[in-house]
């Protein structure tokens, strides 16, 4: 199929997983992406194979020392074809090297600039270091959660900035297009976590109670069945899911109450949702449920995520050469254009096999 992005240059010096991440997405889209590594290690990823492989499929890699001047020509070089240069690290860092905004503006002013940091560019902590727990903790999603870390690994921080370094960059190169300026896109993770916590926070801004659509309500949580397998309801405050759910269940003399009822009888209720799912298997439940259009889905583990029938239809995995030539499985990229969905069309590059091909010959 013809790519949407057939045609763009993508070179990144960002590392670990927010800028891999995005530049995925834009290879499996059509960019040709080429990732600017550390001579020898290569992106600190490498160290773990499979999760570098992840996020690498389809581009291409030129191995620079950005200390040295052979590598400052290299990524010069690169920097003179890009439509699109993305960079992780702290604010300042490219800059020292040689390629801040306004550096890379004088060797190409057609490329966008995106930078992928923390704190952003600009405030008071904008040289802090962190991790993505403490970016959920700074943008405010962690304020009722107790001394303990968040159950889900899942990088909330990382993965809302590279979509929002998708979105920028997306909408930069738009305007690049339009007007002729490429501009210098400044993404933040807290602040993009904090643009996520929006219907949260402006109520609290403007003096208002924060809504409570799902959590409070009897029927919006996990729930384990006989079999010792989970199920989640999400029946929010929607009175045409609980009516039918209180049907399969059995419960009819709680059928009927509104919406403010169930909150107030909270505790009540969902102990009796709870010792009701315990008395047959989940898939009898399941069914059950799905007859009923009620609101609900398993809990499922990474293995069962893999083989599940709804994900095999969409055709969501699928299998692209490692660096070996050997298959390696893939999640497919989600977007689908016309019933088909664009990469992985190629695996991952070994650490700078493509300097030969993209760098002029040393002096």
């Amino acid at each position: 199929m013809s790519l949407p992005l057939d045609g763009l240059r993508v070179v990144t010096a960002a590392e670990q997983y927010p800028g891999p991440y995005a530049t995925m997405v834009l290879a499996d889209l059509g960019a040709d992406v080429v990732i600017v590594e550390r001579p020898g290690t290569g992106d600190p990823t490498r160290a773990f194979p499979a999760f570098h492989a992840a996020l690498n499929r389809g581009k291409r890699s030129v191995a620079l020392d950005l200390k040295t001047d052979e590598g400052r020509r290299g990524l010069g070089h690169l920097l003179s074809t890009a439509d699109l240069f993305l960079e992780g690290f702290r604010p300042g860092t490219m800059a020292r090297l040689g390629f801040g905004p306004d550096q890379v503006r004088a060797i190409n002013p057609a490329t966008v600039y995106v930078s992928i940091s923390g704190f952003g560019q600009s405030g008071p902590h904008r040289l802090r270091p962190a991790h993505d727990i403490s970016y959920q903790a700074a943008a405010g999603l962690l304020a009722d959660a107790g001394t303990e870390p968040p159950a889900s690994d899942l990088a909330l921080g990382d993965l809302s900035s590279a979509m929002f370094a998708l979105v920028g960059a997306l909408a930069a190169l738009r305007q690049r297009d339009r007007t002729g300026t490429a501009a210098h896109v400044d993404v933040s993770m807290t602040d993009g976590l904090v643009s996520w916590l929006t219907a949260q926070l402006v109520p609290a801004a403007n003096g208002h109670p924060t809504p409570a659509l799902g959590s409070a309500e009897p029927a919006y949580g996990l729930f384990r069945c006989a079999d010792g397998r989970r199920l989640s309801l999400s029946v929010a405050y929607e009175d045409w899911f609980w009516t039918p759910l209180c049907d399969v269940l059995g419960l009819g003399d709680v059928r009927d109450l509104a919406r403010p009822e169930r909150l107030a009888r909270r505790d009540e209720l969902d102990q009796r949702i709870r010792e009701t799912l315990l008395t047959r298997p989940r898939d009898v439940w399941g069914a059950a449920l799905d007859a009923a259009d009620v609101a609900w889905a398993p809990v499922l583990d990474l293995g069962e995520v893999l083989e599940d029938e709804h994900f095999r239809a969409r055709r969501l995995f699928t299998e692209a050469p490692y660096r070996d030539g050997a298959d390696f499985r893939y999640v497919a990229q989600p977007l689908v254009f016309d019933g088909d969905r664009p990469g992985p069309v190629a695996g991952v590059p070994e650490v700078g096999e493509a300097n030969a091909d993209l760098l002029p010959p040393l002096p």
